[in-house]
């Protein structure tokens, strides 16, 4: 069995965009072929089109890791889902399409209350989250956590997870607008980085040495800010460098706060373990999902055939949570 999809392009010579056709498969063991209503932007995107983050061997060259939608057909062995049932998903590429394959072990329900646009703004988020806050950084109720990038997707669904399950939430973001928005999120304190510096205003608030887990992005002269105002213990997440991979850093504080650097790319990691905080997710933060206490923050969503101008607002850093594209 094979169906028609639309998918976006990337042409090799000058790296633009265009919507080509080609035919899709049936779905293989252990994966759920879906009839995608949207899919999520994520930076990774932009890094392959550019041709720096080349995807695995095994996966789809076509860019896309979230979607939402319908299921079409399941593989063997599948039974959690069946044709009609509304799935959001963690795909192995090819979410840029009308039609896309994902594991199973990486498919969740689609919340009701939910758009399919605000379902396709989950599933890279969660995972990202749950994976480097609670897994990596070991976050438990009470801890001070500090999550940079708080206006992107990551970050506006993180701030929810972190208060959902009993942290105490410190972020940043460039503009006031965006730190109004992340304190009505459930933050304590957001902080514009563009006005002032997050190591003094962590000090001004008496929190500073008070950071029990850090989610970090942007990387550069942040990792040194980030060593400066960790807890005793604490852990230190790097899921990205934004402002650069290298950096000056007196390790002397690591040693006298003993604290914990660690770091963690998503794409690259088994669907065992994909479905490992699949589980968890489901039976930590999807009572919260249900119950409305947690919900994405959708920015804007772009038709598929309008893919440029969705990749060019994400380079903009405009945007506050998700941007999404509609097929």
């Amino acid at each position: 069995m094979t169906i028609e999809r639309h998918y976006v392009a990337i042409n090799e010579e000058d790296r633009s965009l265009s919507i080509a056709t080609d035919e899709i498969g049936a779905p293989g063991e252990g994966e759920v072929l879906i009839d995608v209503a949207a899919a999520g932007l994520n930076r990774a995107d932009l890094l392959q089109r550019a041709g720096l983050y080349p995807p695995p061997e095994d996966a789809s060259p076509i860019m896309g890791l979230e979607v939402a939608g319908t299921a079409i057909s399941v593989g063997e062995g599948v039974s959690e889902w069946r044709e009609g049932d509304t799935i959001c998903a963690l795909t192995h590429g090819g979410g840029y399409a009308t039609k896309a394959i994902a594991p199973v072990g990486q498919c969740f329900p689609v919340p009701e209350g939910l758009s399919m646009a605000e379902a396709a703004a989950l599933p890279e988020a969660l995972l990202t989250v749950w994976h480097n806050i609670f897994q990596r950084g070991a976050m438990q109720a009470g801890d001070k956590v500090l999550i940079h990038g708080g206006a992107s997707g990551i970050g506006t669904l993180g701030v929810q997870m972190v208060s959902a399950m009993g942290g105490e939430v410190y972020t940043t973001a460039g503009t006031p607008e965006k730190c109004a928005a992340l304190r009505e999120l459930g933050a304590t304190l957001a902080i514009n980085y563009r006005e002032q510096d997050f190591e003094q205003a962590l000090a001004e608030a008496e929190v500073n040495n008070q950071m029990n887990v850090i989610l970090d992005m942007v990387g550069g002269d942040y990792i040194q800010k980030n060593i400066n105002v960790a807890a005793p213990e604490g852990r230190i997440v790097n899921i990205a460098f934004m402002n650069g991979f290298q950096a000056e850093v007196n390790f002397a504080l690591l040693l006298m706060k003993r604290i914990s650097l660690t770091g963690s790319t998503l794409r690259a990691q088994s669907f065992a373990q994909k479905t490992v905080m699949t589980a968890e997710i489901m039976q930590h933060i999807y009572p919260h999902l249900r119950s409305g206490a947690i919900k994405p923050v959708v920015d804007r969503v772009f038709e598929l055939a309008d893919v440029a101008s969705a990749h060019d607002y994400m380079q903009s850093g405009a945007h506050m949570g998700k941007i999404i594209l509609s097929t």
